[in-house]
């Protein structure tokens, strides 16, 4: 047996590797939803992290696993790559598929476990944004997907929206650049899958009848090509009217998208220029708030606790932005965090919590004429609400239907 791996745990020689991934014991398992696959996956816990276990054709596997790990350099949105394990056996000497290792995505669901029950249709608008956004971040950075779907992709919880990730990169290919005639070959194929997933939804009567899958899989593209032209189009702009560049900026910001250089022209015969940004990534929020508090969230959750941390700044008077960060986390985010058992912390992450907490702040407000203080507002939350809820690592849409 040979393992390439990234991951340095000598329990990962532990696992069955002798036996075929389908007939691996139930103890061996983790027992987490997953979506449709051309493969047998399963899930393994090795030393208290959760990883998903392929098997796969050894050059597939070796292609995919080389491009995840590109990935994750260029800071894309998609699952780790952790190993390959080739050259296996089975007990009497016959060869087995080699595997591939990820590491599970955390509090991640495929969209099947989502459509369980059926979801409202601005609850699969948001799922379309998310997957929209993915495509177009994977873009930017050059890689070309050739299978984006539903299936292919993992869904997070973002403060009221989603966040998307790659987590099948066969078809792949990292390129410097992407042409026109790449992406549009890409969302058609997009389409295509798009539309397929929809109807065997419909048919399983997991789609909401007012959503019609052709309609469904022509918005993801159309939400694709707005967001595409916003972040890439070429802007003139006089001399003297440079606050049309500042708004561009921050309304780029804003969609959480960070510029890493400007590309700028002069007009023949004109006072103006033109100017195209260079995007460097999604993740505007989340860095600031990774800088400011150390505190790791998705972009909606970022944007949704910067909000919180800037009006507790603005109320405490406290003019340095990182000693109000660092008060903000050790006064109002980690006590939140705390208060809540440990038992009760599984059914959501962190970020998420605390932005439903100070969101049942505000309906308890709403309600009572009154602010009813940030303590008042954990013990209610946890009573009336968070006690209620499965556990978000199990299931992700408990109210997204």
């Amino acid at each position: 047996m040979r393992i390439t791996s990234a991951l340095v745990e000598p329990a990962l020689l532990d696992l069955p590797w002798s036996t075929p991934l389908e007939e691996w014991p139930a103890d061996q398992l983790v027992a987490l939803p997953q979506g449709i696959s051309r493969h047998v996956v399963r899930f393994v816990r090795i030393a208290g992290v959760v990883y998903a276990v392929k098997e796969i054709d050894e050059r597939i596997a070796e292609r995919e696993y080389g491009l995840l790990r590109a990935l994750e350099r260029l800071g894309a949105p998609a699952v780790e790559a952790m190993a390959i394990v080739a050259d296996r056996t089975d007990l009497g000497g016959e060869p087995l598929e080699p595997a591939l290792v990820t590491r599970h995505l955390h509090f991640s669901l495929p969209y099947r476990a989502l459509f369980s029950h059926t979801l409202r249709p601005d609850t699969v608008s948001r799922l379309l944004d998310a997957l929209a956004a993915l495509l177009v971040r994977l873009h930017l950075t050059g890689f070309f997907w050739g299978d984006c779907s539903l299936s292919n992709t993992l869904f997070r919880r973002d403060a009221g929206a989603f966040a998307a990730y790659l987590v099948d990169a066969e078809t792949g290919a990292l390129h410097p650049r992407l042409s026109n005639g790449q992406r549009t070959e890409d969302l058609e194929v997009t389409r295509v899958n798009i539309f397929g997933e929809a109807l065997d939804l419909a048919a399983a009567g997991l789609l909401h009848p007012s959503v019609d899958p052709e309609a469904m899989a022509h918005d993801v593209v159309r939400r694709y090509e707005s967001l595409w032209h916003e972040l890439t189009y070429e802007q003139q702009i006089d001399r003297d009217g440079r606050h049309h560049l500042e708004k561009r900026v921050r309304r780029l910001n804003e969609l959480g998208f960070d510029i890493g250089e400007l590309q700028m022209s002069t007009v023949d015969g004109s006072s103006s220029f033109l100017v195209r940004p260079k995007v460097v990534d999604a993740g505007h929020h989340t860095r600031r708030l990774l800088r400011l508090t150390g505190l790791d969230a998705e972009e909606n959750q970022a944007r949704r606790l910067l909000n919180d941390l800037d009006t507790y700044r603005a109320e405490s008077d406290v003019p340095d932005e990182q000693q109000a960060a660092h008060r903000w986390v050790t006064e109002v985010f980690e006590p939140v965090i705390r208060a809540v058992p440990a038992d009760l912390r599984r059914k959501l992450e962190p970020p998420e919590l605390f932005i439903e907490v100070i969101d049942h702040r505000w309906r308890l407000g709403e309600q009572t004429g009154r602010d009813v203080g940030l303590a008042s507002a954990v013990q209610s939350f946890m009573a009336d609400v968070l006690v209620h809820r499965p556990d978000e690592q199990a299931v992700l849409g408990y109210d997204a239907g």
